[in-house]
């Protein structure tokens, strides 16, 4: 199987040549635009994102060999939940690859959250199975990059920790207020305030409740800080 020149230039951006074409180009075939000749990315996800966790907590365990299991795990979940791997997959522009039926080109399928994440997860198992295990770890290493050095900035949940900072001062239990919500329905923004019962107040803005509703507390909680 020969492969099209944007998978060419996308296997430079990954730094991985595949042995087997044909795994590169499942890897990137969504399940919209499978059929009975194509396979899709679905059972490629599968294995990924095992081949991910396992990449992930041998990382881990090695940067912090006297962390205990309650520090690694929140760690762990930061680096492999679908919004960091959605981050990686658009660091390399893998939407731009990807083989989308009509209705999901019509959506914006290419920028969507969780089909960005998965098809990065499918990504990682195409080159497991075309080069091993030592070929996906490289892989996950370069793409991750200094996320596993940082990541326990990132594993702090803000919401958890602005809830604490106000039970520790007798509060009432933070407040989340959408704002405002604007673009179209396949790629919303969602604007949050997160507020206290004390008047302290913050707003954030990100293309999910759940994101904008953590950048929120994150700014809030900077503010009280400071204060």
């Amino acid at each position: 199987m020969k492969l099209s020149g944007d998978l060419r230039a996308f296997e430079g951006r990954i730094g991985h040549e595949f042995s087997d074409p044909a795994l590169l180009s499942r890897a990137v075939t969504h399940a919209s635009m499978s059929s009975a000749n194509r396979d899709d990315n679905q059972r490629l996800e599968f294995l990924g994102d095992r081949v991910l966790g396992l990449v992930m907590a041998e990382a881990l365990l090695e940067l912090d060999p006297g962390a205990s299991e309650g520090l690694l795990a929140p760690r762990f979940n930061a680096l492999v939940r679908k919004e960091t791997c959605a981050d990686v997959a658009r660091e390399i522009d893998l939407g731009k690859v990807l083989k989308l039926g009509r209705s999901e080109m019509i959506s914006g399928g290419r920028r969507k959250q969780a089909l960005l994440g998965d098809a990065i997860e499918a990504v990682i198992a195409a080159v497991y199975l075309d080069g091993g295990f030592d070929a996906a770890k490289a892989l996950i290493l370069r793409l991750w990059g200094n996320r596993i050095e940082t990541v326990e900035q990132d594993a702090r949940d803000a919401k958890t920790a602005l809830q604490e900072w106000a039970q520790a001062r007798k509060l009432q239990p933070p407040r989340y207020i959408q704002t405002s919500r604007s673009g179209p329905d396949h790629a919303p923004v969602f604007t949050i305030a997160a507020r206290l019962e004390n008047g302290a107040e913050a707003m954030a803005t990100a293309p999910s409740k759940r994101a904008a509703e953590q950048a929120a507390a994150t700014t809030l909680l900077a503010q009280l800080e400071k204060d």
